[in-house]
């Protein structure tokens, strides 16, 4: 028999989910709209039912250990979500409770970035690391750090929002509230933002003068750049050079012996990890000066992100 742990992502828009084993094998995975449930009692109907159908299709003879949630403003300690903005349902939400007791099996409940770097430590390339940063780009930019090979919930549960430090002092408005945050100018919509103010402020020929400002994508500016479009190199360097210095503040606090890049932006490669690099360097304290490797994720693929929702359950019963 083997066992298994299901792992659930929930983004705003979909929640994926997997039947995962100890080994990071998903052995099965689906998924269902996120966005289309005002409540969450709807949501869970339809994500419960789901799930009940995927195990019995599974093939193998499978016992089910335990189901790891990632959701945004996900809160470790009481396994809630708290007011995430990019979802419907508002207010504190008991979510691993309630999965939790539709399964009747012990739930576990993080931060989605948090989730990531758990999957890092158990199914990536951070695999007997005890110091590391993950961070995850994508519509936002979140991070979990791992300190003493555990990782860091602070006292109230929402450590880590390396995201919501200010980069830019009375710079862009962050869907947080404030202004200048990192996330809104690493991240998808943070680099689209670059490209339109560099647009806005030179002549210079551009391929992506061509794209309607409000259909352009993060896509379109990497590819953009890999064809050597000016603008859209400018745009990298900058996002790189903002991320490089965040960077090289965030090894002061907890000195990682790597920083893991997931998802969305890192996907572009050198064009982000070499201003990104070059500049935590420039900026880094001396005495950490060439000892923070900055990589690419073990878990950049498809399911990465259920995979490390998985990974939280055999992080906990072990």
């Amino acid at each position: 028999m083997t066992e298994v742990a299901i792992g659930i992502d929930i983004g705003g828009t979909n929640t994926v989910f997997g039947i995962v084993d100890r080994k990071g094998r998903t052995l099965a995975e689906d998924s269902i709209p996120t966005s289309q449930h005002e409540v969450v009692d709807t949501f869970l109907v339809e994500l419960t039912k789901k799930i009940d159908e995927t195990i019995l299709g599974t093939k193998e003879d499978i016992k089910l250990k335990g189901i790891g949630i990632g959701a945004p403003n996900g809160n470790f300690y009481n396994g809630t979500i708290e007011f995430a903005p990019n979802l419907k349902w508002k207010g504190v939400i008991p979510l691993a409770r309630m999965i939790g007791d539709a399964f009747s099996i012990p739930a576990f409940l993080t931060n989605d970035a948090n989730a990531a770097a758990i999957g890092e430590m158990i199914f990536g390339k951070a695999i007997g690391m005890k110091d590391f940063i993950v961070i995850t780009l994508g519509t936002g930019l979140g991070s979990g750090i791992v300190a003493n090979g555990e990782l860091i919930y602070g006292h109230d549960g929402f450590a880590g929002e390396i995201g919501h430090t200010i980069v830019v002092p009375d710079g862009r408005l962050c869907g947080c509230g404030r202004s200048g945050c990192l996330e809104s100018y690493v991240s998808a919509p943070g680099i689209i933002s670059t490209v339109k103010e560099l647009l806005d402020r030179s002549d210079t020929e551009s391929s992506l003068r061509s794209i309607d400002p409000d259909t352009l994508t993060a896509k379109d500016v990497s590819i953009a750049a890999g064809k050597g479009d000016k603008t859209a190199l400018q745009a990298f360097e900058y996002t790189g050079r903002i991320l490089g210095l965040a960077l090289a503040n965030s090894v002061a606090y907890t000195s990682p012996e790597a920083i893991f890049l997931y998802g969305g932006l890192s996907l572009a490669g050198d064009l982000i990890f070499k201003p990104a690099q070059y500049y935590m360097e420039k900026n880094i304290l001396n005495i950490y000066k060439g000892k923070v490797k900055l990589l690419l994720s073990g878990l950049n693929d498809n399911n990465g992100a259920v995979l490390g929702a998985s990974a939280l359950v055999w992080k906990e019963l072990r």
